[in-house]
């Protein structure tokens, strides 16, 4: 269940029943597009980068060359790709909160023989196009907002769904459904040659465990929103930022880094941005992350708009007065 969920939820046609991570289902996506001919991977520079670190630890140890590609306003730039790069990966929305136009990324992409590996956050899923529609190969993320706890950084579970085609090199394991000597519906671990307890040194990927727990919190919660209720959460995340923003930007000496369209995570430039993020810590509000001389705020529908008004107050008193 868990499996059909995220693939409708990706328009995929298989899922893995998990991994660790977000940051390990980018990883292992990575590896699965790696070949001897190819082994030149590309990473928007606008991923996490937590994650971007976790990719360059499994290239070292796989002699995989990765590059970075650069941001253009706020946007990955995929004009350095060239044919013997193996794949790409590319966040949606990326690390600054940025919608990228993955459908153009992967028409681009594909015309060199480039494979797209598309890191989204599942909760946009809801409301934007789906990797799937846009042409990526495969679609990996962190499956935490599913109604998983923060719980000080862990456990999380990453989820990893792909077209057919790839299935065979899709990492960890697989549940298939089909039927006993009874003829009674049965579930059972599929596809089991590719996994490095059968294949060995020859498998793709040495994972053999996964977060089957915490999965199966992400089904249930998942069957009890339904897509309407998960639709509804992302609209409120997505209003609530955009209210924030808009609160911010009307203070003088504070400004949106980047005019794209956001989700709900977006970055502002100002003076003193630890200045900010120190008043808000002394009322007990966690502000958001420091990048370089901006900050990265992220609102849920957890917030309410009086604790964004009060945070908003708090940020006015510290910058300046509100512009007229």
């Amino acid at each position: 269940e868990y499996q059909t969920m995220i693939c409708t939820l990706t328009d995929m046609d298989a899922s893995n029943a998990s991994v660790y991570d977000g940051a390990t289902a980018a990883s292992e996506a990575v590896a699965m597009f790696k070949t001897s001919q190819k082994n030149r991977v590309m990473i928007s520079s606008a991923l996490n980068p937590q994650v971007i670190e976790t990719i360059k630890t499994y290239c070292f140890g796989s002699d995989t060359q990765y590059e970075l590609l650069p941001c253009r306003d706020g946007k990955t730039c995929v004009d350095a790709l060239e044919d013997d790069v193996a794949c790409l990966i590319v966040a949606q929305p990326n690390y600054y909160g940025i919608i990228e136009d993955i459908e153009k990324i992967s028409e681009s992409a594909h015309q060199k023989g480039v494979r797209v590996i598309t890191y989204c956050n599942p909760l946009s899923l809801a409301l934007l196009k789906t990797p799937g529609q846009c042409g990526a190969d495969i679609a990996v993320g962190d499956a935490q907002p599913f109604g998983m706890p923060l719980s000080f950084g862990g456990p999380y579970l990453g989820f990893m769904a792909c077209k057919s085609e790839h299935i065979r090199k899709l990492p960890g394991r697989i549940v298939g459904q089909t039927t006993d000597i009874n003829d009674k519906r049965a579930f059972v671990l599929t596809l089991q040659a590719r996994e490095q307890h059968i294949r060995r040194e020859k498998a793709i990927s040495n994972i053999c465990s996964n977060q089957a727990l915490c999965a199966l919190r992400v089904g249930a919660y998942l069957a009890a929103m339904g897509s309407d209720g998960l639709r509804s959460v992302a609209e409120h995340c997505v209003a609530k930022a955009h209210y924030m923003a808009k609160k911010l930007c009307e203070i003088n000496g504070l400004s949106l880094a980047f005019s794209a369209e956001f989700f709900h995570e977006f970055l502002t430039s100002c003076k003193n941005p630890e200045l900010v993020l120190s008043a808000l810590d002394e009322k007990g509000i966690l502000g958001g992350l420091l990048v370089d001389d901006k900050i990265l705020w992220c609102v849920t529908e957890q917030n309410t708009i009086n604790e964004i008004d009060e945070a908003v107050e708090i940020v006015k008193k510290t910058v300046g007065e509100t512009r007229l």
